[in-house]
């Protein structure tokens, strides 16, 4: 439909950037599928990730990267630009420089629409997603050492619930663990990543009677 729509609803359900504070408590975690899971008790340590929401004339995308293979942690996984907060940071400073270290997005580029739920990772961090709006594709520059690939996924297909699976890994001697996933392509989206994804469709079209129908009214 509109990308009118879309914007408008964004703005109209995601918590104001101005009103985001350090110490806010997680309304999503790794431990939803999990819960009989270990949780341990612990100082989350803050993080952020920037939703680049894309308004393309023929439907709007987001942009994601994968992670470089030489990473130490996490390598090759989809991710959002993003990570911990520097000492004195807000999460939208921390998403922008994130997003502008690891692919040169330009901060003047972005109108940041406002904060998702903040979700609490198993690894420990509390990561807060700052939804972004660009008026068209930016250049970008993937920073070797953290990035291996930039590339656009359509806002319809992550936000269609179809897509949206429940997958699991085992480890010795440890229970099931329960993550969300997609595919998109060849890309295999997962785990915190997926789950930020999740998160956000609840958001935006979780509380209506109609929700699909909501969702088809964003679509563009």
């Amino acid at each position: 439909m509109s990308l009118a729509t879309l914007r408008r609803r964004l703005v109209e359900q995601l918590e104001p950037a101005a009103t985001w504070t350090p110490d806010r408590l997680p309304a999503r975690s790794d431990f939803d599928l999990n819960p009989g899971a270990a949780r341990p008790d612990r100082i989350l340590r803050p993080a952020a990730v920037l939703i680049p929401v894309i308004a393309n004339p023929t439907g709007a995308t987001v942009l994601m990267t994968r992670r470089s293979d030489s990473l130490a942690s996490h390598t090759g996984q989809i991710a959002f630009p993003g990570g911990r907060l520097d000492p004195g940071e807000t999460a939208v400073e921390a998403a922008l420089r994130e997003a502008f270290e690891e692919v040169a997005l330009d901060p003047a580029l972005v109108e940041v629409l406002g904060v998702g739920d903040a979700y609490e990772t198993g690894t420990g961090f509390l990561v807060t997603p700052v939804v972004g709006w660009l008026t068209e594709t930016p250049a970008t520059r993937a920073a070797p050492e953290e990035v291996a690939e930039v590339f656009e996924a359509p806002w319809d297909f992550l936000m269609d619930p179809a897509n949206h699976r429940r997958d699991s890994y085992d480890r010795e001697g440890e229970p099931r663990r329960w993550f969300w996933a997609m595919t998109h392509e060849e890309r295999y989206i997962w785990g915190v990543t997926a789950g930020i994804v999740r998160a956000l469709r609840a958001r935006l079209y979780g509380e209506e009677p109609e929700a699909d129908q909501a969702a088809a009214e964003d679509a563009a």
